[in-house]
């Protein structure tokens, strides 16, 4: 099992048996004590190239498969709202 699990929405797919996928957190901001959504993509492995743009994923951390690619799809949830 991996050791971190995100959550998030596929952005991309452009690539053969890689996802591009937006992860979006809620911080609390340290000086104005707001909250503020921070997004960050990672791109993920997806062997089946099953993934398709908008779908809610969730992806985990793995040894390095390539230069920018150190996670993987373990779960595919279809399609967002």
């Amino acid at each position: 099992m991996s050791r971190f699990v995100l959550e998030g929405v596929v952005a991309s797919n452009s690539r053969d048996k890689t996802v591009a996928v937006l992860v979006t957190r809620r911080v609390k901001h340290p000086k104005y004590k707001k909250y503020v959504n921070i997004a960050k993509k990672y791109h993920a492995h997806d062997e089946k190239n099953e993934c398709a743009i908008g779908d809610n994923v969730v992806i985990g951390e793995t040894i390095p498969i390539s230069k920018t690619k150190h996670w993987v799809v373990i779960k595919n949830s279809g399609r967002g709202i």
